[in-house]
């Protein structure tokens, strides 16, 4: 089975630091990670311009489909191991999860801050394997 495409914002460390943890969780390998600054991510979000491309992290499932923002969230835990609760949460209150991740996206430059910049640093494209 392909694997859903994970597209991340490679320039902004909170969103590298965020997705290593989401990858480290993903022990089935259900998610590839692209960066939304890559060719292959413009032809994966063909015809959404570049603002609103920029302005989320999105799904792209293996037929194509495309999630975005809050909307991803439930895709995204049931691809995770254990993430059906969360994922359950999630699709009964989804005006709260987008406001809860548009507070984060809006804030990521101080949560970035908080986790620190060594950590910001990782590179996810540099996946390690959970059981090394």
């Amino acid at each position: 089975m392909d694997p859903t495409v994970i597209l991340y914002d490679a320039d902004c460390g909170f969103c590298r630091w965020s997705l290593s943890k989401i990858l480290a969780w993903d022990r089935h390998r259900r998610l590839r990670a692209v960066s939304l600054q890559s060719e292959e991510a413009d032809k994966l979000l063909d015809g959404m311009d570049q603002e609103t491309k920029m302005r989320s992290w999105h799904l792209v499932t293996p037929e194509g489909k495309v999630y975005s923002e809050g909307a991803a969230v439930p895709l995204l835990a049931k691809l995770l191991p254990g993430g059906s609760p969360i994922a359950g949460l999630a699709s009964t209150l989804p005006g709260t999860t987008t406001r809860l991740y548009r507070w984060v996206a809006d804030h990521r430059d101080s949560l970035a801050r908080l986790v620190g910049p060594e950590r910001c640093s990782v590179d996810p494209a540099k996946r390690r394997d959970p059981q090394a």
